[in-house]
């Protein structure tokens, strides 16, 4: 199953992966990070296309993998 990774402590909270994403599989988690951000959270792993829109509208590096089921 297709799914994206997210790095809690690296998320900065922007929430520009969740407006982007086409099947609406990120959300904001509700909870802060080490370093005071809300951040990010894979909530519909059924509807991934492992697209890579979230990875790639991210300004954080590494807050975020895409891993398509091919990948396994």
């Amino acid at each position: 199953m297709n799914h994206v990774r997210v790095r809690d402590d690296e998320c900065k909270g922007c929430a520009v992966c969740v407006s982007v994403c086409p099947k609406k599989c990120l959300a904001m988690s509700g909870k802060l990070n080490s370093m005071g951000y809300e951040y990010v959270q894979f909530i519909n792993p059924e509807a991934c296309t492992a697209c890579g829109l979230c990875f790639l509208s991210c300004p954080e590096p590494g807050a975020l993998t895409v891993v398509s089921e091919e990948e396994h």
